[in-house]
């Protein structure tokens, strides 16, 4: 003020000669000229003051990241404010100073460029949480892409392999997609018409073959004890060796599988679905079994949160504890599923559960069965669905083996809407028992199914599987010189889309001269054959004498 007073006092008249008239002209003019000159002084007071702040501030920052201090936090859980960003601004300004404070603004953002920004809270790792691995630090992840990991399955100590190495394999996994990626856009448009393989695809076929010569040669002595050692030492807090277990060329994709399942749940951590100590069921006590979760089940809160579930194998009821199911076995009164028995044969038994009826039991069972499925989304509308429950039986009552469900009216024709096998009793023939009675009902119906998609990786593989025996066993039993997929399709009630990518698959559909042709590949079908004749297991087929069951009406 003292300044902008003197510099005033200098631009009034000092003269004496000046009559009154001009004196109060010039006092005028010279009034009008110092507000002007105010305004400017007011605005670079305030750009100088912020620029300062803004100044002070910058330092304030570099000397905290000198320090590798994080900003304290408001209640609101966002780092505060800067103090460039305060409005210094007194309430009565006139819209001049707000232009200026504008400028002002502008101009300091461009001094401030360099300013390091402020991450908010959830951009920032949980550094409270660690790896449950004994000696981890929590540092890589198994993807070769992420700085931390927080659970096993990213875990590169668990994974007996450093943080180092999962990055080089991420690489070179990189790496070979990319030169697969160029492969298939290679080839044309109408490749799927032409099954024949390529000289390349050939020579891959061979390598993969000689490298799997020595695979079941069995671990040598010093490995054996290399193996036993590492078990001892790490008990179940580590993986167990993997090496000259099986080829080099298994164990690498055995590798891969782990790194994107472990990518699709670090995606699933960071979108908030699964959460660091959140409430996903590890294990689950079921009978005399005690199984591993594979993925996130939507039980209640307070149960989700133990981690462990008692769950009765009769009435699937869900409880906190063991004392609670041991009490709850005293009374339980269910021996098998509730339902009508439609099969049975020998121990294995299948019952037909109407999910309007049996509502608890029906939902019951699609959790738990979400415990083992991926893409699996019904949980409590099951009142359209009918489930066939497979059963093994002895002399304590009806055990859960697998089961399927399927709409009452589906205008699609599926078959099978949603199909698991217990993790107990799977790689022992039940998943292809479950499919094959799912197409005799189908039988029954006369009508052709199909199962519902998408599928799960196990449910794709299981069936392929079904539909290239049920086509080898047709071709078998085919006597004659022209075939229709029509023909098979009404015989064995699978859908004809299903027979023509399963032909396509075993490379016995040809496009000649306009015409698609079925070919009759005698060496698979001899090799099928050789391995009916090895397992030999007839218990484990579906006899279509044995069903008991009618179409349902009206539900």
């Amino acid at each position: 003020m003292p300044r902008r007073r003197q510099r005033h006092m200098a631009g009034s008249g000092s003269d004496g000669t000046e009559d009154s008239d001009s004196s109060a002209e010039r006092e005028q003019t010279n009034s009008s000229e110092s507000d002007g000159t105010r305004t400017k002084r007011q605005r670079l007071t305030r750009a100088s003051t912020r620029l300062s702040q803004s100044s002070h501030d910058t330092a304030d920052l570099k000397q905290a990241a000198d320090h590798d201090e994080s900003p304290p936090l408001t209640p609101t859980g966002n780092a505060p404010s800067s103090e460039s960003e305060l409005d210094i601004s007194s309430p009565n300004a006139s819209h001049d100073e707000s232009q200026a404070k504008d400028q002002a603004n502008r101009d300091s953002d461009k001094d401030l460029s360099h300013r390091p920004k402020r991450r908010r809270c959830h951009e920032t790792y949980n550094f409270n949480m660690k790896c449950p691995t004994p000696g981890c630090n929590s540092l890589g992840h198994l993807t070769g892409k992420h700085e931390r990991h927080f659970a096993v399955s990213g875990c590169p100590l668990y994974h007996n392999l450093s943080a180092d190495e999962c990055k080089v394999k991420a690489v070179s996994r990189e790496k070979q997609d990319e030169e697969l990626k160029g492969q298939e856009e290679s080839h044309s448009r109408h490749a799927t018409r032409h099954q024949t393989p390529t000289s390349k695809q050939s020579r891959y076929k061979e390598q993969v073959a000689e490298m799997r010569k020595g695979r079941n040669s069995g671990l040598q002595k010093e490995q054996k004890e290399k193996h036993m050692e590492h078990r001892q030492t790490h008990g179940n807090t580590r993986e167990p060796l993997l090496e000259n277990i099986t080829s080099d060329y298994d164990l690498e994709l055995f590798r891969k599988a782990q790194a994107r399942a472990s990518e699709d749940l670090e995606k699933l951590r960071i979108q908030g679905q699964i959460t660091e100590g959140s409430n996903m069921i590890k294990t689950i006590l079921f009978g005399r079994y005690e199984l591993d979760t594979w993925y996130h089940s939507p039980y209640p809160e307070e149960y989700a949160r133990l981690g462990r579930l008692y769950v009765c194998e009769f009435c699937l009821k869900y409880m906190k504890s063991q004392t609670i199911l041991r009490r709850h076995m005293a009374k339980c009164v269910w021996k098998h599923p509730p339902g009508d028995e439609v099969y049975r044969k020998g121990a294995i038994s299948v019952f037909e559960v109407d999910g309007k009826k049996n509502k608890i039991y029906c939902q019951n069972l699609c959790l738990l069965a979400k415990l083992f499925l991926d893409h699996k989304t019904l949980y409590y509308d099951v009142e359209p669905f009918l489930f066939y429950v497979m059963t093994e039986a002895d002399n304590t009552g009806c055990h859960l083996v697998g089961y399927f469900s399927k709409e009452k009216n589906s205008f699609l024709n599926y078959n099978v809407s949603c199909i698991l096998t217990m993790p107990q009793y799977m790689r022992q023939g039940f998943g292809k028992m479950l499919i094959d009675f799912s197409y005799l009902l189908s039988k029954v119906e006369e009508k052709v199914g199909s199962p519902e998609r998408p599928l799960s990786d196990l449910g794709l593989i299981s069936y392929r599987s079904y539909w290239k025996e049920v086509l080898l066993r047709y071709m078998h039993n085919f006597q004659g010189k022209e075939i229709s997929i029509k023909e098979i399709s009404q015989e064995t009630a699978v859908n004809p889309v299903d027979i023509v990518s399963t032909l396509q698959s075993l490379q016995m559909l040809k496009y000649w001269k306009g015409k698609h042709l079925v070919l009759k590949r005698q060496d698979l079908i001899d090799e099928w054959k050789a391995k009916e004749v090895k397992r030999g297991n007839g218990n484990k087929t579906i006899d279509p004498s044995s069903l008991k069951w009618t179409p349902p009406k009206g539900t």
